[in-house]
């Protein structure tokens, strides 16, 4: 039995914390599709961890974490994370897995990552500059270093060849910084990586399934970044969604039981691309500050704004989603009217569908207007305790989309959750 865990916005909806609060019911927490450009942020002992590549499940004793194949791995980022893991008493060497297949993120990756960013200009897309794009294109293009090349005795010179591919296209960009640095921390990591648990992948994940095992798939970014149903081309270079975890794990979508859907109680993004729901004004920036809306990757202002319910509908619609949990609802405690997007008009006509390319097709939010609670709720332990109007705002959301929200996250701290119902 599969469970999974995914955001169905734009990334950063607090996936990090939910992952940790379901983690205690299962066996083993699997990571299937992403890179170092993703940000779980966890409170261990009160103390904010960020992870990046890392299951969410790795605070967990006697939980087993798995790195699926659908992710691409920086060496150099792992090794960070994994001695910051290791400062809390985790030994990793016993509950964290590699698939083999995993492709790695090369230095020359990063380079041409902000070679190719560069050059846009004003047509930037806002990549973290992580190395992800041109590390899947190498998947894609079939030229990429897996983890298990690692084991290879011509593993260096399978690095030479790729590395010299690269430095013809940044010649092309006319890119002249210096990597030589990054490059002797990637083989001081590399070194690293190959002390860890490097398994087989398909076979260690469906071995355990086979044994009865309770698997939770942890997806990175968020459904609206998805490279084929996402706002492209601003978008991240994996499928985000849950069709996802069956190519990033190695296991048959027979095995999913429950998709669980990640979504704040209003919408942020980060970086370029469309946004029809965004407030370019006071009441965008307090939802901001209130929330501490700054990416826990890049440290970058994220743009915020209300709730996109014809979003979030297609993000439940081809994810499958069978439960839902709300982020960040504490942070609308301040506002006294909340307004909720249930249309887009684009071109004089009202819709419920995401356009082709919203870019270009620009939709309208046409918004219901809610009145705000306007009381603090971060103390609630129990839906009982939650405002009426909040249960009115939650209850509403539940009948667009046709799938409840079953807990409301109403604070940072890992008893901050309120189960509803």
């Amino acid at each position: 039995m599969v469970d999974v865990i995914l955001g169905l916005q734009w990334g950063d909806e607090g996936k990090g914390k939910i992952v940790d609060f379901f983690a205690k019911d299962y066996d083993l927490v699997a990571r299937f599709q992403g890179g170092p450009n993703a940000g779980h942020t966890l409170y261990v002992n009160d103390k904010k961890v960020v992870l990046h590549q890392i299951p969410s499940g790795v605070f967990h004793e006697g939980i087993i974490n798995l790195i699926g194949n659908g992710v691409v791995l920086d060496p150099v980022t792992l090794k960070r994370e994994c001695d910051t893991v290791a400062s809390f008493g985790i030994d990793l060497r016993k509950n964290l897995f590699i698939a083999e297949r995993t492709h790695l993120i090369l230095p020359t990756h990063r380079a041409l990552d902000k070679a190719a960013e560069l050059s846009k200009g004003q047509q930037k897309i806002g990549s973290t500059l992580k190395g992800i794009g041109p590390a899947y294109m190498d998947k894609t293009g079939r030229n990429g270093l897996r983890v298990g090349d690692l084991l290879d005795k011509n593993f260096t010179t399978s690095y030479i060849k790729l590395r010299l591919k690269h430095q013809r296209l940044l010649d092309n960009y006319n890119f002249q910084e210096d990597i030589s640095q990054w490059e002797e921390e990637f083989f001081e990591a590399v070194e690293f990586l190959k002390q860890l648990n490097i398994v087989n992948g398909e076979y260690f994940i469906n071995s355990n399934l086979k044994a009865g095992k309770k698997i939770l798939a942890e997806g990175a970014q968020g459904s609206m970044l998805d490279i084929d149903f996402g706002t492209f081309p601003f978008v991240t270079s994996s499928n985000t969604i849950s069709a996802g975890v069956c190519s990033g794990l190695g296991i048959a979508p027979g095995h999913i039981r429950d998709v669980i859907g990640v979504t704040k109680a209003y919408c942020t993004r980060v970086g370029g691309g469309p946004f029809p729901t965004e407030l370019e004004n006071e009441t965008g920036e307090e939802l901001r500050k209130i929330g501490n809306e700054f990416g826990a990757t890049t440290g970058r202002p994220r743009r915020c704004g209300w709730i996109d319910l014809v979003a979030l509908n297609f993000a439940c619609m081809i994810n499958g989603v069978t439960k839902l949990v709300m982020t960040k609802a504490d942070v609308l405690d301040a506002f006294k009217e909340l307004q909720l997007c249930t249309d887009y008009k684009i071109n004089g006509k009202q819709t419920r569908e995401i356009p082709f390319q919203m870019e270009r097709q620009k939709p309208e939010p046409v918004y219901k207007q809610f009145a705000g609670w306007n009381t603090a709720t971060d103390a609630a332990k129990t839906y009982a305790k939650l405002p009426a109007t909040m249960k009115e705002y939650v209850n509403f959301i539940n009948s667009y989309l046709g799938v409840n929200i079953q807990y409301i996250s109403n604070g940072p701290g890992r008893d901050q959750l309120v189960k509803v119902g």
